[in-house]
């Protein structure tokens, strides 16, 4: 799994490819802008040192797992327009993915977090199956719900949790993560 064909997912618009160094500048870019970061106040980045550790924990992902969060470059561009992909994380006593996107505001409203999110699901569904895809998701952030449901995951109000930013909307791939109703636990990743 820890192969280069597991670095580059292409779509009908978008090249996904592991992140290199030179897109650290990018990462503080999309991440310093308040808007990237209005539902989760803790992604705001601060400074670029914060983009080089960002850039670091993916990259030590990749390396100890073999896949991770992609780059999202339309095709035909070497500018990143934003970043998706999966990670592993604990979910209450299951280890799934997490699903992440996030773009440059100035490219939202176009399909592009959809598309890519979708990429992203059917990667996990063929490179890691049986492994839940969740996507962690703030209440008030209509825009990021429906880019989980058009890549294919579905709420799991049951395993609403709290996570760093407060109460999060869980959705996921799979209903191998059904728990009895009313267990909320702090969502932790690794």
């Amino acid at each position: 799994m820890r192969d280069a064909a597991h670095s580059t997912v292409v779509t009908q618009r978008l090249l996904l490819r592991r992140p290199r160094p030179e897109d650290v500048d990018v990462i503080y870019d999309i991440y310093r802008d308040p808007r990237a970061s209005r539902h989760n106040p803790s992604n705001l980045l601060r400074d670029r040192f914060g983009a080089e550790n960002l850039y670091r924990s993916w990259d030590e992902h990749w390396r100890n797992a073999g896949f991770g969060y992609w780059t999202v470059l339309r095709q035909g561009s070497d500018r990143p327009v934003g970043f998706c992909g999966l990670k592993y994380m604990w979910f209450h006593d299951d280890q799934v993915t997490n699903l992440f996107y996030g773009f440059d505001p100035a490219w939202w409203g176009q399909g592009l977090a959809a598309e890519a999110a979708r990429a992203a699901v059917g990667w996990a569904e063929q490179h890691l199956p049986g492994v839940a895809v969740v996507a962690r998701i703030r209440p008030e952030n209509h825009a990021s719900q429906r880019v989980a449901v058009r890549a294919g995951l579905t709420r799991a109000e049951h395993l609403d949790g709290l996570g760093f930013d407060g109460l999060e909307w869980i959705y996921v791939n799979q209903p191998a993560l059904d728990r009895p109703s009313g267990s909320r636990t702090r969502i932790s990743s690794t």
